[in-house]
């Protein structure tokens, strides 16, 4: 075979070569889009998380008994009348349940002690202050309120407000029956009340009573 067809030959191989290059490269730009279009989808971004509750919360506190009746602590004079009411009647069974629910579940009720001389029947004591939960309270006065009328109502309350803050001094008097002419015991319950979650709530009351040498003054009765 002589060179001219040596060439020809050289130059037909290399056309087909080109052309195969040509169609290789077309068959990758026409497969690309189906590749893309194939290629899984980006996985969706996480749930930020819950934020934790605050310890000692009243959102911790699920088991908690509710209200009993929203107007029980849809505002703070209901809210005072409450306390006063559930503690109140006859000899017999008094509602815990409603009682704890007018505090946060951490609340306490307090009592100041006072310091007080030795006399024939009992040694002399300093001052002291005991303080309850809700639960302690009924656990500890239970006993009594079944073998005891008891009747205890507002006779004056001087409140103060600030934000979600509030500060109830209740002049209380004290009966053994509703009808008693005079009460046997007259004093001063503390209430600090706070709103959250769309109610009022107790969060403490501290009570002292009136006694010889400590007398309600005439503000307080009014």
């Amino acid at each position: 075979m002589n060179r001219g067809c040596y060439l020809a030959f050289g130059l037909l191989l290399g056309g087909v070569l080109l052309a195969g290059v040509a169609l290789h490269a077309g068959a990758q730009q026409q497969a690309a889009p189906a590749a893309v279009s194939q290629a899984a989808p980006a996985p969706a971004p996480a749930a930020a998380p819950a934020p934790p509750r605050l310890v000692g919360a009243i959102a911790g506190h699920p088991d908690w008994p509710a209200a009993k009746s929203p107007s029980d602590v849809d505002t703070v004079d209901h809210l005072v009348a409450s306390l006063y009411d559930v503690i109140s009647g006859p000899a017999g069974q008094r509602d815990w349940d409603r009682f704890r629910s007018l505090f946060v579940p951490d609340g306490r009720i307090s009592v100041v002690l006072p310091e007080s001389s030795a006399t024939k029947d009992a040694s002399a004591r300093k001052g002291d202050a005991v303080f309850l939960t809700p639960g302690m309270y009924a656990e500890r006065d239970d006993p009594y309120f079944k073998a005891h009328g008891f009747f205890e109502r507002s006779i004056a309350n001087r409140v103060e407000e600030f934000g979600n803050l509030v500060e109830v001094w209740s002049t209380y008097e004290s009966r053994n029956a509703a009808s008693d002419a005079q009460p046997f015991s007259r004093g001063i319950n503390s209430i600090q009340i706070v709103q959250a979650r769309g109610r009022f709530w107790i969060a403490s009351v501290l009570f002292d009573d009136e006694r010889p040498g400590l007398t309600l003054p005439e503000k307080y009765l009014k």
